[in-house]
């Protein structure tokens, strides 16, 4: 398996699982904002995890985002759109996997 096809199927796995535990939560409360913030910092344990991603994905856009550029990467909506619907899980392992694309592509010319 090759480093890019890890990083897509990581991607898969980080959409697959966030969202076998969201998709249920959203079914049965449906779009409560509000619902979703208390329970995301029910207690001490959840706030540090709920924090420690937000931040990762305030990271992980910004390196998204520098990264990108700086390779001419194209399409750098996609994964920070990824990182902001599905989660860092996801957002991140699909930027790596297009990345080794564009490096594999850089370093063929």
């Amino acid at each position: 398996m090759t480093r890019r096809h890890f990083y897509l199927a990581l991607c898969l796995l980080g959409s697959v699982l966030p969202y076998s535990q969201f998709l249920p939560w959203l079914a049965a409360h449906g779009i409560d904002v509000p619902l979703f913030v208390r329970e995301l910092f029910a207690n001490r344990i959840a706030a540090s995890f709920a924090l420690d991603v937000l931040v990762s994905a305030v990271v992980v856009c910004g390196f998204i985002l520098a990264e990108g550029r700086r390779l001419g990467m194209t399409h750098l909506w996609i994964p920070v759109a990824a990182v902001c619907l599905v989660g860092v899980s996801c957002g991140l392992p699909l930027f790596l996997y297009r990345r080794e694309g564009a490096l594999e592509r850089s370093t063929v010319r």
